[in-house]
């Protein structure tokens, strides 16, 4: 079965002196969707944005707008992320009590619903949502800053979720985001992923338009 390729530039790593610009670039490029990290300096070790910046990128692009956030207590604010032109919002398992509960509040919102997972986290854990989620992400990175290194350990987990929803027959889609470039984005796409998420390797090349379509294409 050939499998979705969809690229989600990550805006972690646009210029902010210039957003409206990049922003601009991403809504012109060949890149299906636009990924926004959320991050509280709790959850993770750093401090990204929140809903002012969102309104700015939905203001800039018609795009399918993916919204992670990688904060503590995220369902106090998944409606306000869906009021502020999320398509879909994507919560960590680590940071939920009840993710199928939380899931399907998200969907509630007439909006996509997401689940995500750190690399130390099995797999397995999901097992019981698919029906309930849109999108499982995969880090494959630790959560947190841009420009790590893709963990190699990760493509593993990536075909093991891929037989996982393939046996559940849901259709839930697999993106996966940390480290993704022109290099490893082929074998990511290849072990079953249908969503990368890039971020310095698109903002940091010399034509990102043209690196879109190389990731795309790897």
């Amino acid at each position: 079965m050939e499998r979705h390729r969809i690229l989600s530039p990550s805006m972690l790593s646009a210029d902010f002196g210039n957003l409206a610009r990049d922003t601009r670039m991403v809504d012109r490029s060949a890149a299906q969707w636009v990924h926004i990290d959320v991050m509280d300096g709790v959850f993770v070790p750093n401090i990204s944005f929140g809903f002012p910046v969102l309104k700015a990128i939905r203001q800039n692009t018609d795009k399918f707008l993916d919204v992670h956030l990688m904060i503590v207590d995220p369902m106090k604010y998944t409606e306000r992320f869906a009021q502020a032109g999320a398509d879909l919002v994507t919560i960590h398992y680590e940071a939920v009590d009840t993710p199928r509960e939380s899931l399907q509040q998200i969907r509630g919102y007439g909006i996509k619903s997401g689940i995500s997972i750190k690399p130390a986290t099995p797999v397995s854990v999901v097992d019981g949502l698919l029906e309930y989620t849109d999108v499982v992400l995969i880090m494959s990175v630790e959560p947190g800053f841009g420009g790590q290194g893709y963990i190699e350990a990760s493509t593993a987990r990536i075909r093991e979720l891929r037989a996982m929803i393939d046996r559940a027959g849901t259709g839930t889609l697999i993106e996966v985001d940390g480290g993704i470039n022109r290099t490893n984005a082929g074998e990511v796409f290849g072990a079953g992923a249908d969503i990368l998420v890039a971020g310095n390797a698109v903002f940091r090349a010399p034509d990102p338009e043209a690196e879109i379509v190389e990731i795309l294409n790897a």
